[in-house]
């Protein structure tokens, strides 16, 4: 905490904040003889100086709620996607760029979905993932608080590469721009906590590593097939085919079971693995 608020006492004094201790410097060194002539400069030092204490104590126990937060739903948040249904321009802008309004709905399995709004700047990356229309999202279970996770939207919008190398196979598959079975992955080293961010290695971990190693060959495999499909057949007046529900689904069902504490730790890790153990 310490380190937090020297941090955010360093930023203060950064931008503005200085002017407080100069004036108190000043007022005290030019001695007693000036110092009935500058009472403003000391009474104007005192309240910047003040000022900026309590911005940094601020600014540092903000900080650490929003680590906490991170930290609650990164252990117990589920991953799922969140649809973007609308974009709209503001009139202000940070570091000249242009803030913007992002509306999403989120659909967390088995838990009713809600709508939410993100304002954030529009850089050129933040637009790139955008331009994907879904955007990574941890959600806890029970409320509507959520946190988007960009590291993983920009995997899942095919802004930054998703290369995986099997040494088995001895070749690397390309899965970018692919959500589907990218979310499967995503899903799995969630589950497991490993961080999504920059080259991920996960040889020290066997299973993990089997699991990944299944969604990348079977993403594979199906994408090889495609051309070769043969169409569907018309479907008959009065017939309807539910789709299928994915091992995605599957899982983020699973997910919001053991959030909400209807099946246990143990239950969880068996009907995952049961699942993966389809693919």
């Amino acid at each position: 905490m310490l380190r937090r608020y020297l941090k955010a006492q360093a930023t203060v004094l950064l931008f503005g904040g200085l002017v407080g201790p100069i004036f108190l410097i000043v007022y005290f060194a030019l001695g007693t003889m000036a110092r009935p002539y500058l009472q403003w400069m000391f009474w104007a030092g005192l309240f910047v100086t003040a000022a900026d204490v309590l911005a940094a104590l601020a600014l540092a126990s903000a900080g650490s709620k929003s680590e906490a937060r991170h930290e609650e739903l990164t252990k117990y948040g589920i991953l799922v996607l969140a649809r973007i249904t609308g974009m709209s321009d503001t009139s202000w802008f940070v570091n000249d760029q242009q803030m913007i309004k992002v509306n999403l709905h989120i659909e967390v399995p088995g838990l009713p979905g809600f709508d939410a709004q993100e304002t954030m700047a529009s850089s050129p990356t933040r637009m790139q993932i955008l331009g994907g229309r879904k955007l990574v999202a941890l959600v806890e279970p029970g409320t509507q608080k959520y946190e988007i996770d960009w590291n993983a939207s920009a995997l899942i919008a095919g802004v930054v590469p998703a290369e995986f190398t099997l040494e088995e196979d001895h070749k690397t598959y390309d899965l970018t721009g692919q959500a589907g079975p990218l979310m499967e992955i995503l899903m799995v080293l969630h589950a497991n906590r490993i961080p999504v961010s920059g080259n991920i290695d996960i040889r020290s971990n066997p299973v993990v590593r089997q699991q990944i190693m299944a969604i990348v060959r079977r993403s594979a495999s199906g994408r090889a097939a495609e051309p070769v499909t043969a169409q569907p057949a018309s479907p008959t007046v009065g017939s309807f085919t539910p789709p299928p529900i994915t091992v995605t689904q599957r899982l983020q069902e699973l997910e919001t079971l053991r959030a909400t504490g209807v099946v246990t730790e143990a239950e969880y890790q068996a009907k995952r693995q049961r699942i993966l153990d389809e693919l």
